[in-house]
């Protein structure tokens, strides 16, 4: 005979079986909907993501792929490549993150205030780069930043001054990168902390003036407090996004000169486009996944935002 825990466990489970079959019959309809998404997430994400974490353990061949375990893994860390594209993007992220996200913000302070027509302008006006192709960006920013004829060096010649290669020497590449991506407006920042602001109960900036706070201090002390859980989602988007920088890189530079421009996406593509080597990739893209969930947990209980 079975023991009585063991007939309590199995009714408990009988019962959330039928309560979850009873919820699927109830809301068929609703998953129906969600079939089609949910097919194309399996088939283009979720697979091809497990099949990356197994093919990083083997050296793909066409006929018959050959498992090395950790080898891999141990070539990317003993590779001078996968660092130099480390600390390029480790450096692109620094600079572009914190401008982009605090820009975002004091560029949302500013238009907040206005009227309901001006703010329409600005917001489409400043999301209008976001919806942009990334690709002709970066076309028209090659142009300015060409030795030759560029619009750079035609400013710099007005005061006499010699061209600078921005984008064929080393000194001055990557910079060169980060000052474009800084200049790009955050749009979706933008529209985001404008949402946030305008949750803000009017309340709290009447009982700050009544208290005698100035614009400033309101900003400082309830508008910019109030934007954390908007901060820290902007911060690990940008975050994410900067860590997966591309196609400006392979538009621009393709990582050179030499590999001062090199990151580590556009060398994953390298290794397995060029070189062919798609077991390295894999193993590139496993690294780069746990560096970017780790900058995500540490910004995330830095920036959390807590009742």
């Amino acid at each position: 005979m079975k023991p009585v825990h063991q007939h309590a466990v199995e009714a408990r489970i009988e019962t959330k079986k039928s309560t979850v079959l009873t919820q699927i019959k109830k809301n068929y309809s609703a998953y129906l909907f969600l079939l089609p998404k949910l097919i194309l997430f399996v088939a283009f994400i979720a697979i091809p993501v497990v099949w990356a974490f197994v093919l990083s353990f083997q050296e793909f061949k066409v006929f018959g792929s050959e498992w090395v375990g950790f080898e891999n893994y141990a070539k990317v860390f003993q590779s001078s490549a996968f660092y130099d594209a480390l600390k390029n993007t480790f450096l692109f992220t620094l600079v572009t993150v914190p401008f982009n996200v605090i820009s975002a913000l004091i560029i949302a302070s500013l238009i907040h205030p206005l009227g309901k027509w001006s703010q329409s302008f600005f917001r489409g006006a400043f999301y209008l780069p976001t919806v942009t192709s990334m690709v002709i960006v970066a076309m028209v920013w090659r142009w300015m930043y060409n030795h030759d004829f560029g619009l750079f060096n035609y400013v710099l010649g007005w005061f006499g001054m010699d061209p600078i290669n921005w984008l064929g020497q080393s000194s001055t590449a990557l910079w060169s990168l980060i000052i474009m991506q800084c200049l790009i407006p955050f749009g979706v920042g933008i529209i985001l902390y404008l949402a946030a602001m305008g949750s803000i109960s009017e309340s709290l900036y009447e009982a700050a003036t009544i208290d005698g706070a100035n614009s400033f201090q309101k900003w400082l002390q309830i508008t910019i407090p109030l934007l954390k859980p908007t901060t820290l989602y902007l911060v690990l988007l940008s975050t994410i996004g900067s860590f997966q920088v591309f196609t400006q890189i392979i538009m621009m530079t393709g990582g050179g000169p030499g590999t001062s421009t090199e990151t580590l996406v556009h060398l994953i593509y390298k290794t397995g486009f060029r070189d062919f080597e798609f077991g390295l990739a894999a193993a590139q893209s496993i690294v780069l996944f746990f560096i970017i969930l780790v900058f995500s947990v540490i910004q995330f209980r830095v920036l959390r935002y807590d009742d």
